[in-house]
């Protein structure tokens, strides 16, 4: 396994990646190398596009709105990670960023903005997510950059559920406060083995209707956080936690 490089700046690229490719680079990204960072003509930082791995390139001509980098060696093959998508209610802007970021740095494949009864975000801004998801994966060495579908209705996700692209073989986990007090750990563990999906409710949670749905599909499994009350961010962590020691690649 090739070893992470903690030094160098990261920049994400969406571009086909390959040695002796020449990428110019548009006015933001342009920008920060030159007058944020003020890296100089000849610096090196490594690339990612999410699909073909890490790779050192070399900065090249810069100019005031464009800059270009020459690709030179990979420094790591491309890996996929766990199939976790990530289910949530979105929540206010700040703490939403906060959320999005740490699903990127747990691993999840998938972003599903999921709209409930007591859903408090007016709107949903799908670019200010995948801007987060991105800037996650720079920062934290991470080279998958998860997709961010359109949010839906938690009614049509769990209707769809099974459809292609919606879910198919995917067991649902949901965080339930309500669930029988047991060891969240043991029940992942005995879930079979195969894709798996996190779902993480609302500011207040989820409401009795929205509950007996869900604890009646054959596809969900309630799993229990502890007998303290978690804000959705912080539960968010704890439950992508728990499936990486017991499901994902921490194991």
């Amino acid at each position: 396994m090739a070893i992470r490089d903690l030094t160098s700046e990261r920049l994400f690229i969406d571009a086909p990646l390959a040695a002796g490719a020449r990428l110019t680079l548009a006015e933001p990204q342009a920008h920060y190398l030159a007058n944020v960072l003020r890296l100089p003509a000849g610096a090196q930082v490594l690339v990612f596009n999410g699909r073909d791995g890490e790779w050192l390139a070399e900065l090249g001509d810069i100019k005031k709105r464009s800059a270009v980098l020459a690709v030179q060696t990979q420094t790591r093959p491309q890996t996929t990670g766990p199939d976790v998508d990530y289910l949530f209610a979105p929540l206010k802007r700040s703490r939403l960023d906060y959320m999005v970021q740490k699903a990127v740095e747990l691993g999840v494949a998938r972003l599903r903005p999921v709209l409930t009864h007591r859903t408090i975000a007016e709107r949903v801004n799908l670019d200010r997510m995948r801007a987060n998801a991105i800037e996650a994966a720079e920062q934290c060495g991470v080279l998958r950059v998860p997709e961010v579908l359109d949010p839906v209705g938690l009614d049509k996700a769990l209707a769809t559920w099974g459809e292609p692209g919606q879910g198919e073989r995917r067991t649902l986990v949901f965080c339930d406060e309500a669930a029988a007090a047991q060891s969240p750990l043991d029940t992942l563990a005995a879930l079979p083995h195969g894709p798996l999906a996190v779902l993480i409710g609302p500011e207040g949670g989820f409401d009795s209707v929205e509950r007996e749905v869900l604890l009646a599909k054959p596809f969900v499994t309630a799993i229990w956080l502890g007998p303290r009350i978690m804000r959705a961010d912080t539960a968010a962590v704890a439950a992508l936690t728990l499936v990486n020691a017991t499901r994902g690649d921490w194991r």
